[in-house]
């Protein structure tokens, strides 16, 4: 009885040790870079939908398996975010845009629907790096960089979106929803924005490296 309880632990102990094995050969880390546009707005109570401006992101991501289906996404990108207004009024007509540049770290959670498919969701931080406001109207244009130290420079909120993962190729559309304010209570091109924060749509493709 003895020798056949060994027997069983023995057999079992192998069992787990292969199945261990298999896991790990299946659960490989994943390293790559990343870039798209991205249609970003600013908001105080609710996102404006008519003041997008268009902007771009880039960076580097790394995928670390937790389990076959499951893993988290650290990432470093450089983001551009901000707003576009459209102006025609009585005297004079044209586009002001507000655009301001980050190094944004998110850590995502992805889970794999299928081999194929993902959803991912986490935090991010962002340190603002430059900024400029621009006012190109039928009378003027001008151009002026901002002073940093005007803004706050952290920027935090949460991010999450959809995947599609190839053997070297991904694709994925990705929303950021800011919780800190942007600017604070100055004037900026005749345009204050004392509450608001920033919203952007991202698309990407990656390119996986390993």
């Amino acid at each position: 009885m003895k020798k056949s309880k060994s027997v069983l632990l023995a057999s079992l102990f192998a069992s787990f040790m292969v199945f261990t094995t298999v896991e790990a050969q299946e659960k490989t880390a994943a390293f790559g870079f990343k870039g798209g546009l991205n249609f970003s707005n600013l908001y105080t109570d609710t996102v404006d939908d008519n003041n997008v401006l268009t902007g771009f992101n880039a960076g580097l991501y790394a995928k670390l398996p937790i389990t076959n289906s499951v893993a988290i996404q650290p990432e470093i990108n450089y983001t551009t975010k901000g707003a576009e207004l459209v102006y025609d009024n009585t005297f004079a007509n044209g586009t002001a845009k507000f655009n301001v540049n980050y190094i944004e770290v998110p850590v995502l959670l992805v889970v794999n629907l299928t081999n194929n498919f993902n959803v991912h969701a986490g935090p991010y931080v962002g340190y603002m790096v430059s900024g400029k406001t621009t006012n190109d109207s039928n009378l003027f244009s001008a151009e002026n960089e901002l002073d940093t130290d005007d803004f706050n420079k952290i920027d935090a909120g949460v991010a999450g979106g959809v995947g599609i993962d190839l053997d070297a190729v991904n694709f994925g559309v990705r929303y950021s929803y800011g919780l800190t304010k942007v600017g604070k209570e100055r004037n900026y091109s005749n345009y204050t924005y004392p509450d608001a924060k920033n919203s952007v749509l991202s698309v990407y493709v990656g390119l996986r490296l390993n």
